[in-house]
């Protein structure tokens, strides 16, 4: 199990249903995460607070959740050196204004940005665990296995379909 945690922060729980993906991810690879609703707008203190805390706590990357003007991710970014992993969620304009405000950020305060809703969670989840395993050789090897087991899901599928195909 690697040392360094994942923090995934949620602007909202409305966003839960969709951030589980992500869990699940890291549960899979034994990543040890935590999760918190904090608002850029609502609680600003709070998050910054919360932001220092899980980095003097070992925090190795951060995955923040948000909608809207989704300002959380640049928010976190602005008080982190750690990694941060900006999810836009669908919570209007079918999530194209969350995704464009994650994006932008200016220079100097990165976030890296996944696809809106499950899917960028999942990859949220797998971003922060490839950043956690330039430090950790064993999650390392489990994820290039996850790799190496999905290459040869798609090509036992082809061959059914070639099968089928050509029956």
């Amino acid at each position: 199990m690697s040392k360094a945690f994942v923090a995934i922060l949620m602007g909202s729980d409305s966003d839960l249903p969709v951030v589980e993906a992500a869990f699940d991810i890291l549960k899979k690879f034994d990543i040890r995460f935590e999760a918190k609703i904090t608002s850029a707008h609502r609680t600003p203190e709070g998050t910054k607070a919360y932001v220092k805390d899980a980095e003097a706590r070992g925090c190795g990357a951060f995955i923040c959740a948000a909608g809207m003007a989704a300002h959380l991710a640049g928010a976190v970014s602005a008080t982190t050196l750690r990694p941060v992993i900006g999810l836009p969620m669908n919570a209007s304009m079918d999530g194209l204004d969350a995704l464009l405000s994650t994006v932008q950020m200016p220079a100097g305060i990165p976030v890296a940005t996944v696809a809106i809703g499950k899917a960028g969670a999942k990859n949220a989840a797998y971003l922060a665990a490839q950043i956690l395993a330039t430090a950790d050789d064993d999650l390392f090897t489990k994820l290039q296995a996850e790799r190496a087991d999905n290459a040869t899901a798609v090509e036992a599928k082809d061959a059914a379909l070639q099968a089928q195909l050509n029956g």
